[in-house]
Order: structure tokens, then C-alpha cells, then sequence
């Protein structure tokens, strides 16, 4: 039997909340394959959710969730072995102290311990154009094993709507932390 997946996913205030509620919903879909989900969001993504989505409905999900100064939360620690972090969607400013090593929050200080014990981060960066101290962090962190999978959605599946545009993006991050989810292929009829 395959083991199952613990998962912290912090939430900046990035724009782009649509990418955090569809990674929500979807993670819900698939919860027999998680054995924990531990949430940690900015009070700037709190806000940007609120006037992207015009609702607070992240409170409504099961996950539980940390504040982001709660330096006690278990995935602040190897020893607890969460095995996957997502940063969905990452600011810039996020990623930045991230590559730097500079761990100031519950959030940073998690991806210093993915990074450190050789597990699984993924970044949904959310920011365009880029400059070259934000390209040169994202070198950083592909170099430490990161992995940056920027929000960019595709069209071939022919998305209907904000959720299935911003699906394009969530089904790709899933399938990179090891889950599986069902979702379009490139080459499949629908």
C-alpha cells in the first residue's frame, strides 16, 4: 500500500487566490491519499482571497490551520516528516527569503526544512515580468531541489471557466507532489 502524503501548503498574498481555493477543493477530492494537510496563509492572502473571491471560505475547509508566526506548528520541524510543500500562490517577496535561507515565518522556515531533509517543494510563482534578482532565486532554489511550476495555464483542454483555467495550473502541481488525479492529458480527445 502506497504511504500516504502529509502536506503543508502555505497561501502568500500573491495574487491569484483562485490557484489556492482549486488546490483546496482538488485535495479534497483525493484525501485518501493524504494522511495529514497543514495550512499556513499570510494575513495579505486572507485579504487578496477576500477580493479576489469576494468570500472567506477558506475557513470552511478541514485542514488545519497555523499562524504563520506559530514556530511550534510540527512541519516547523524534519522530525515530523511532512513530505511535500506547496506555496500556492508564492509572492516574490516569499520566494525571495525562501532561496535566501532566511526563515522569518511558519512559511519560510517549513521550506528550509523540505529543502534541508530533501523533500519535495513546489512554488506556484505568481508574478510577471520577471526581473533578474527574482529569475536568479528561482536558480537558487531549483538548485537546492525546489521545483517552480509559475502559474501559467494552459488552453488545450479548452477551459470553460476561472476554476478550470486555474485547474490547469493545480492539476500539474498535484501530479508533481506525487498525487493521483485524474485530469487531461496533452493528446487526449475530451
Amino acid at each position: 500500500m502506497k504511504k500516504k502524503h502529509k502536506i503543508i501548503i502555505s497561501v502568500t498574498g500573491a495574487s491569484g487566490a483562485i490557484y489556492a481555493k482549486v488546490l483546496f477543493d482538488k485535495l479534497l477530492q483525493i484525501k485518501n491519499q493524504i494522511e495529514k494537510i497543514g495550512v499556513v496563509m499570510s494575513d495579505n492572502a486572507k485579504y487578496v482571497w477576500y477580493q479576489e473571491l469576494s468570500n472567506k471560505d477558506y475557513k470552511n475547509y478541514p485542514f488545519d490551520f497555523y499562524n504563520k508566526m506559530d514556530f511550534k506548528a510540527p512541519f516547523a520541524s524534519g522530525s515530523a516528516n511532512y513530505n511535500t510543500m506547496i506555496v500556492c500562490p508564492s509572492s516574490m517577496g516569499t520566494l525571495a527569503r525562501i532561496a535566501n535561507g532566511i526563515s522569518n515565518d511558519l512559511t519560510t522556515r517549513s521550506a528550509d526544512v523540505i529543502l534541508k531533509e530533501r523533500r519535495k517543494l513546489i512554488i506556484v510563482a505568481r508574478e510577471t515580468p520577471l526581473n533578474l534578482i527574482q529569475i536568479n532565486n528561482m536558480k537558487k532554489i531549483t538548485e537546492s531541489g525546489g521545483i517552480i511550476c509559475p502559474a501559467t495555464p494552459s488552453f488545450y483542454s479548452h477551459p470553460k471557466n476561472f476554476e478550470e483555467l486555474a485547474s490547469t495550473v493545480i492539476d500539474r502541481v498535484i501530479h508533481l507532489a506525487g498525487l493521483d488525479y485524474d485530469s487531461y492529458r496533452w493528446g487526449e480527445s475530451q
